[in-house]
C-alpha cells in the first residue's frame, strides 16, 4: 500500500491519476485542490482524503504539508499535477496573467516539493512526478506564459532528479500533449483528436510500478495524429 499525494486532483488528469491508483490497490490517496465540491466528488469515487489547498499560497502549502506528514507520514508518491492554461498572445499577456501562470504551473510545484521532499529523503524512498507538457520543450503561438512556466517546470524536475541521485528517490517528468480535460471545454474538435486523461494517468502508474532499480526520467505523450 502506497501513500499517494496528488495536486490538482479535483478534475482532469489529477482525478484520473487518483482513480487509476485506487483501482490498482488499497492505496492511501490524498487529494489536493481548491474546489471543495469537486474534490469531494473525486474522493467519493476514489476513497481518497480531500484536502483543500491553494498551492500558490506558501502558508497553505506549509500548513497542508504539516497535516499530511502528521497524519500519513512521508509520501511514497508525490504527483505535482496542478496546472492552469490561458491562451493569450504575448503582447496581450498582462504581467499579472504571466505571474498567475508561473505561480500555478511552476512555483506551486516547487513549494509542494520543497515542503515534502525532506521527509522523503529521510525515509530514503519515494517517487516524485512533475506533470509538465509538450509545451515544456517547444513553443506554441498564443501560449507564451504557459510555455515559459512549463519549460521552467521541466528544468525544476531535472534539478530535483540531479540533487536526489543516490538517495533512493526517483523523479519522473510526464509531458502530455492535448488531453481532453476541462482546459479544452468549448472546443469544436472531435473527442477522438485528444488523448484521454486515463492514458496519461496510466503512464504515471506504470512508471511507478517498474523495478525500483530503474527510473523513467521523462515521458512524452502525444495524440496519435500529432499535436493540436
Amino acid at each position: 500500500m502506497a501513500k499517494v499525494i496528488i495536486t490538482g486532483a479535483s478534475s482532469g488528469i489529477g482525478a484520473a491519476i487518483a482513480e487509476i491508483f485506487r483501482n490498482d490497490g488499497d492505496h492511501q490517496i490524498i487529494l489536493l485542490g481548491r474546489s471543495v465540491r469537486r474534490l469531494s466528488a473525486v474522493a467519493v469515487k476514489t476513497k481518497g482524503k480531500p484536502m483543500v489547498c491553494d498551492i500558490t499560497k506558501e502558508e497553505h502549502v506549509e500548513e497542508t504539508s504539516r497535516k499530511i506528514l502528521f497524519e500519513f507520514g512521508p509520501p511514497d508518491v508525490l504527483v505535482n499535477n496542478a496546472g492552469h492554461f490561458v491562451a493569450k498572445p504575448l503582447v496581450e499577456t498582462t504581467p499579472s496573467l504571466f505571474r498567475q501562470q508561473v505561480e500555478v504551473n511552476l512555483t506551486g510545484a516547487f513549494m509542494v516539493t520543497r515542503a515534502l521532499l525532506p521527509s522523503m529523503l529521510e525515509a530514503g524512498s519515494g517517487h516524485v512526478f512533475f506533470m509538465a507538457s509538450v509545451a515544456s520543450q517547444q513553443a506554441y503561438v498564443g501560449a507564451g506564459a504557459y510555455c515559459a512556466a512549463k519549460h521552467g517546470l521541466l528544468g525544476l524536475a531535472r534539478v530535483v532528479r540531479a540533487e536526489t541521485l543516490n538517495t533512493g528517490l526517483r523523479v519522473t517528468t510526464v509531458m502530455p500533449g492535448a488531453t481532453l480535460t476541462p482546459s479544452w471545454d468549448g472546443t469544436t474538435l472531435p473527442e477522438e483528436r485528444f488523448m484521454p486523461p486515463r492514458d496519461v494517468a496510466r503512464s504515471v502508474l506504470d512508471a511507478w510500478k517498474i523495478s525500483s532499480r530503474t527510473v523513467i526520467e521523462e515521458v512524452l505523450l502525444r495524440p496519435r495524429e500529432g499535436d493540436i
